[in-house]
């Protein structure tokens, strides 16, 4: 691997020479907001992202770190103020911490924050290094505190190392937001517990519906819930009212009296959000879709592999603007296929 501090000087010397142009789509949404993701691979299995015989990619595939802090810092310079690093799952990339401190050089400056979503398994160990990195906040996947529900779910017996990963980032300083994907028959009927359990710990907490991306080894009509559901019934419970506080993603905020803490909803499917779309992702091989839910992508890789990568990246940036679809078209039924056929975790979550 090359030296990545020698590639950052370099990169953030001929970002001086450009002037910074606002990234606005044809539908007047501004773009702040990028997801990048750093591999493909996750050390889970989760039922409803990815088959248990999940196929990755090449690692030659792959960009590299430099290439990735050079997207980075391309779009910082076309205004986006959060970089939110993905997987997979991002802390089993080798050096990723070594990205995460490039990045972070440039919070408070050009950047809001640089954060990150992770499972939880790795983050006992790295907690520490992403807090002096610059990270201030994270998201945790969690869909169950129940040991055996989570071995059936992930396919893998891992839930000790993820609490003790969540305890860490606490004692690091890290905020921790847990997100939840709520499933029928799996997780469904302990949301409240894990609402409560997560106030207590002084974590908020957002809950996801389920959404049709690649094919997995289960029916998702089967599992799917409503979050308008859940909602009523959280609220037969406790006292929730709108919240004050807004992040970058689509979660939805509520204040529980009873609990003190705050539970976000993201509906995809049932209350769709894409009219404040402010967000692109990027995918480990350098695939930008504007859309989590189309197909529409511009080729990141070869413009930055190309004899003039600044110029070719602002172009292929442009493009992307011109093709962001104004909405999502997600549907889950019997019978319906997955609204494309890349899983999650090449997009990026």
């Amino acid at each position: 691997m090359a030296d990545l501090g020698t590639m950052t000087r370099t990169v953030d010397r001929l970002d001086t020479l450009t002037e910074p142009a606002p990234l606005v789509d044809t539908h007047h949404r501004r773009i702040t907001y990028l997801r990048l993701s750093v591999t493909d691979r996750c050390d889970l299995r989760c039922t409803y992202c990815m088959p248990e015989r999940m196929q990755f990619l090449p690692k030659a595939e792959v960009l590299s770190l430099e290439e990735l802090y050079a997207l980075a810092r391309s779009f910082m310079a076309r205004g986006v103020r959060t970089i939110r690093l993905t997987g997979g799952e991002p802390l089993v990339r080798r050096d990723v911490i070594d990205l995460v401190r490039a990045i972070g050089r440039h919070v408070g400056a050009e950047l809001d924050e640089v954060t990150l979503t992770t499972n939880g398994t790795q983050l006992a160990s790295n907690a520490d290094a992403l807090a002096r990195a610059g990270v201030r906040r994270i998201n945790v996947s969690l869909d169950t505190r129940d040991p055996a529900t989570f071995r059936a779910l992930s396919r893998r017996d891992a839930l000790p190392q993820v609490l003790e990963g969540i305890a860490a980032a606490r004692t690091a300083g890290l905020k921790v937001k847990l997100n939840t994907v709520v499933m029928r028959g799996v997780s469904d009927a302990e949301i409240s517990d894990l609402v409560a359990w997560a106030h207590a710990q002084g974590h908020a907490i957002s809950l996801i519906e389920t959404m049709p991306l690649g094919e997995v080894d289960e029916a998702r009509e089967d599992r799917f819930v409503s979050l308008a559901d859940v909602r009523r019934d959280l609220e037969a419970r406790w006292t929730l009212t709108p919240s004050d506080v807004r992040t970058p993603g689509p979660s939805r905020y509520f204040d529980i009296a009873e609990t003190g803490g705050r539970i976000g909803f993201i509906t995809p499917m049932s209350e769709n959000f894409c009219a404040g779309c402010n967000r692109l992702r990027v995918t480990a091989t350098g695939q930008l879709y504007p859309c989590l839910g189309g197909g529409e992508r511009v080729d990141l890789r070869a413009a930055l592999r190309s004899g003039a990568p600044e110029a070719e990246v602002a172009a292929a940036l442009d493009r992307a603007m011109l093709i962001k679809p104004e909405r999502h078209d997600f549907r889950i039924g019997a019978g319906e296929a997955p609204a494309q056929p890349r899983h999650m975790s090449v997009t990026g979550g």
